[in-house]
Parts: C-alpha cells; sequence; structure tokens
C-alpha cells in the first residue's frame, strides 16, 4: 500500500543502503556517469536540457531493461530539485495514483500562488496500467502538477492511451553497447560503492559477461555480484562465472512489442529463405514460453502468402504441424513446427496467391461486380429458364477434353488476369497451363 509523506525526500537525499544490490548502488548519481545513449544525452538534446533543468515536459522512456529508464527518472528529479515518488504498476492502482497527484498539488500550493515545489511522478513499467489508471493521469499531466516519467519496455503506442501519449514526449533507449557494459563492470569492480578493487575479472570471464548480459546492465551487474559472492580468490574466472549463472533470459515479452518483432523477424526469414534465421527466431519463441498455436497459425498463413502454388505441399505440411501441435503439444510439437519451418523456409516462393486475392479484392472495392451471366446462374427451380438462367451452359465434362470456350467473370471483367504465376518451383508448370487454359476458355464459342 502506498503511503503519503509531507516529508518525502528529493532524490538527492536517497542513498542506497550498504546491502543493496550491486546494481543499485551503482546507479548513476550524475548525468557523467550514465553509460549509452549518447543520441539522447547529445548537446542541446531534449532529454540532456531536461535532466539541467531547462526544460519540463512529461516524458516517455521506452526501451529494454537494464538501459536506464529508471536512473534518467532520478536524475530528472534531481535536475531541479523537484520531489521525486516512484510507483510500479505491478502494485500500484488508481488510489495510489490519486493520493500522489493530490501531494503533488498540495505541494505547488504550498508557496502561494501555485509557485511551491514540483513532483516528479516515475512509473514503472507504464504499460501494465489499464486504461482507467492511465486516465486517471491525464488532468495532472496536462496541468503540469506532476511531471510524468513513464519507464516501459513496450511500445507506448501499443500500450499507453493516445491522450496521455499526445501529452507526452517519447524517448527510445538502445540496449547498451558490448563497450558499454564493458564499463560498467570495469566500474563496479573499482567503484567504493561496488566491489571497491576486492575483486577482479579474468579476460575471459569479462568476455562472458558482456556475451550474457546482451545489452542490459543491471543483468551484468547481477551476475557479477553472483560470481563475486562464490568467489574464493580475489580473482573471477570464467568457470566461476558459468557455475554461478545459468543464462541469459530470453529478451520476449508475448504481450508487448518484442513480441511482435520477433515473429515479425520470423515470418520475414521464412520469405527471404533464410532457414538459420528461421529456425533461431523459433527457438527464441519457444524458449521463452510463446503459444506454439500462435507459431502454427503463422506458418499456416504463411504457407500460402509466402509459398502458395509454387509448393502447394506446403499448406500441408504447416496445418500437419498445427494439427501435431494440438495432439501432443510441446516439447514434442516443437520438431513439427522447425519441420514446417524449414519447410517454408527452404521452399520456391511465390506471392502469387496473395497478389491475386488482393487484386480482386481491389476490383470489388471499386464497384466491379457486375451481374453473373446469364448461362452461369441458378436453374433449379421452376422459372428459372424463362428468365434465361442457366440457359446456354456447356458442361465442361461433355467436351473430351473436359475444358470448353465459355464466358465466366462478369461482362466488365472479361480478360482481367489475377492470378500471374512466377516462374519458381511448380508455378512454372502451373503458368504454361494457366496461359492455355485462358486462350481456350477466351476463344468465342460456336
Amino acid at each position: 500500500m502506498f503511503e503519503v509523506f509531507e516529508d518525502v525526500p528529493t532524490a538527492t537525499e536517497f542513498q542506497p543502503a550498504t546491502g543493496s544490490p550491486l546494481a543499485v548502488r551503482m546507479r548513476p548519481a550524475t548525468l557523467s556517469e550514465v553509460v549509452g545513449q549518447d543520441h539522447l544525452l547529445g548537446p542541446g538534446s531534449p532529454l540532456r536540457r531536461m535532466v539541467e533543468g531547462s526544460g519540463a515536459a512529461s516524458v516517455l522512456l521506452y526501451g529494454p531493461p537494464g538501459t536506464g529508464k529508471t536512473t534518467l527518472a532520478s536524475l530528472l528529479s534531481q535536475a531541479t530539485g523537484r520531489r521525486f515518488e516512484a510507483l510500479s504498476a505491478l502494485s500500484a492502482g488508481v488510489k495510489e495514483v490519486r493520493a500522489v497527484i493530490d501531494l503533488a498539488r498540495r505541494r505547488l500550493a504550498a508557496a502561494g500562488g501555485g509557485a511551491g515545489q514540483q513532483t516528479v511522478l516515475f512509473i514503472d513499467e507504464i504499460h501494465r496500467f489499464s486504461k482507467t489508471q492511465q486516465d486517471a493521469l491525464l488532468a495532472a499531466v496536462e496541468n503540469r502538477i506532476v511531471l510524468l516519467v513513464g519507464a516501459t519496455t513496450e511500445n507506448p503506442s501499443f500500450s499507453v492511451v493516445s491522450p496521455l501519449l499526445s501529452r507526452s514526449l517519447v524517448l527510445q533507449l538502445r540496449p547498451l553497447t558490448d563497450d558499454d557494459i564493458r564499463t560498467v563492470l570495469d566500474r563496479a569492480l573499482t567503484d567504493p560503492r561496488g566491489l571497491a578493487g576486492s575483486r577482479t575479472l579474468t579476460e575471459d570471464a569479462a568476455t562472458h559477461l558482456v556475451a550474457i548480459a546482451a545489452g542490459d546492465a543491471r543483468r551484468a551487474l547481477t551476475a557479477l555480484e553472483a560470481a563475486a559472492d562464490a568467489a574464493p580468490d580475489p580473482e573471477i574466472s570464467l568457470a566461476l562465472v558459468e557455475a554461478s549463472v545459468d543464462r541469459a533470459a530470453v529478451r520476449y515479452d508475448r504481450a508487448g512489442d518484442q513480441h511482435y518483432d520477433v515473429i515479425s523477424a520470423f515470418i520475414k526469414s521464412i520469405r527471404g529463405s533464410d532457414v538459420d534465421a528461421a529456425v533461431h527466431y523459433l527457438a527464441r519463441m519457444l524458449a521463452a514460453g510463446e503459444d506454439p498455436r500462435f507459431i502454427a497459425r503463422r506458418l499456416v498463413v504463411h504457407a500460402s502468402e509466402d509459398v502458395g502454388m509454387a509448393d502447394p505441399s506446403a499448406l500441408l505440411i504447416a496445418t500437419a504441424a498445427a494439427q501435431a501441435v494440438q495432439l501432443i503439444g510441446l516439447p514434442e510439437a516443437r520438431l513439427a513446427l522447425t519441420q514446417a519451418t524449414i519447410h517454408l523456409a527452404t521452399a520456391p516462393k511465390s506471392n502469387a496467391v496473395v497478389t491475386a486475392i488482393g487484386a480482386a479484392t481491389a476490383d470489388i472495392g471499386a464497384g466491379k461486380a457486375g451481374q453473373v451471366p446469364p448461362h452461369l446462374r441458378d436453374g433449379h427451380y421452376s422459372g428459372a429458364a424463362r428468365l434465361g438462367n442457366a440457359v446456354g451452359y456447356r458442361y465442361p465434362h461433355d467436351d473430351p477434353d473436359g475444358l470448353v470456350s465459355q464466358q465466366y467473370p462478369p461482362d466488365e471483367l472479361v480478360g482481367t488476369d489475377y492470378y500471374a504465376p512466377t516462374e519458381r518451383g511448380n508455378e512454372r508448370e502451373i503458368g504454361n497451363r494457366v496461359a492455355k487454359l485462358r486462350r481456350i476458355l477466351r476463344q468465342r464459342a460456336d
């Protein structure tokens, strides 16, 4: 439960306790200690102006974990001595949000004339706030009762309501580079707030820590601390790091933009015939707990969209994989998903199926939906012949070749080609057959 105190300290008064985690103790206290994000902290940039106290706008900091979102929020509050209030979307509700806003309003009014101290309201994982919770912030943000700093690992365009989005400056943080992570580790080893020179890293141990961090400073420092706590000697070896850290967590959120980014990369790798990349993204989704039915559905769709008639068996393979997921489930069904992924990635490609239905749909939307030719209309009712329906229809099976020349499309679409076979895979042969069929069908009947 969030409680309101009149004597809440400013951010400059916060000091991590001695027993705090290494990642907390090593959080940058000044802008000069911030590593990475040069694209946001360059001279004259909006974020630098705000941190230096010359700007006042609400901000949504969007980026992967461990890139400095909480740090930058704290620095923003320090810039002009603003009060700093922090809420987590995991535990706070509308009641807690309104309590902070009420406190912020009283602080502004304390000096009279609304010239009191402004409050920075930091909300971690703001994407987890419901629409109602986000709406509760709108008036306070618009009237600058609070300076909102929201941190999110998800694309705000998907997770933050439009009114709040339009009132905030959206800044995207990038994953830290390997050099950035190495700087963070070196500082933690020597800084008095960190290990104060009590531990050293072998080169291969440092390289491994950088690799498993995957751009996340918090993960790097947590792994370093685990290895340091287990180290019997001052030097931390690769073997000790590997024993202390199981593996790097897969950066993937089934409900957020990483979900969309990874499935997009998966699909585009299949389309681009890069079988190895496709299998990588498949493994990444499965390791992160993605719903295998979702993956199977995408494979079925793209069997038609990206392979189509160039290899008609692709749809059968993808559909079989989807059925295997339903019948067997994980972990065994991952083999069927992998087989389908490999089949689609290595198959000849054609988008003629999606192009055909897209062109036909566009014509329908443009009003090209004329009358069905009379000889094709239903004749199975009394009086149909009197209306001319089904009169003159030629039954193809009566012809030795099973093919007769007669009009099938509406008048305004005679001669329109929607399906355009490629020269790849089965469509090379299909293309020749389609051309022959069109020549015969479009001849004038005797």
